[in-house]
């Protein structure tokens, strides 16, 4: 289970970690999301190294992390409203055009964020399956590929 959670959040910090990596945003508002999904992928990182055992159980780190997604899951809504157009976005207009869909992946993120258990190592391990596909799903389904 290690290998399968170490390999899903390698994918997940690849993904959440460069997307600013090729043009910075200009706009506020995608500074804005952009910002929120950097603090889903600080915490994923914490999480997930917990989780694979690079990096030592910590019960304050670990629900301060959770927290992070779950307060930051039903944020996604506004940060995406409206669309805006900035060279720096990686959202594909599939966002706007599947909005409900959208949606549904952003409570999915939530939904496993709230229902992570990080009492124990194990826990952790077992949630962050959930959480990082949450994240690739809308990853895959919404943001542009670098």
């Amino acid at each position: 289970m290690k290998t399968f959670v170490k390999t899903l959040l390698i994918g997940v910090l690849l993904t959440t970690g460069t997307v600013y990596a090729e043009t910075e945003a200009t706009t506020p508002e995608v500074k804005a999301r952009q910002e929120l999904m950097k603090s889903f992928g600080g915490a994923a990182k914490v999480l997930g190294g917990m989780a694979t055992g690079e990096m030592a159980y910590d019960a304050a780190a670990a629900e301060a992390a959770k927290q992070t997604l779950v307060a930051g899951a039903p944020q996604i809504e506004a940060k995406f409203t409206p669309n805006v157009e900035d060279p720096g976005s990686k959202a594909k207009p599939e966002i706007w055009a599947g909005w409900d869909a959208f949606l549904t992946k952003a409570k999915g993120l939530g939904d496993a964020a709230a229902a992570l258990d990080v009492a124990s190592v194990e826990t952790i391990g077992a949630g962050m399956k959930n959480i990082g596909g949450a994240c690739k799903a809308c990853h895959t389904d919404f943001r542009m590929a670098d």
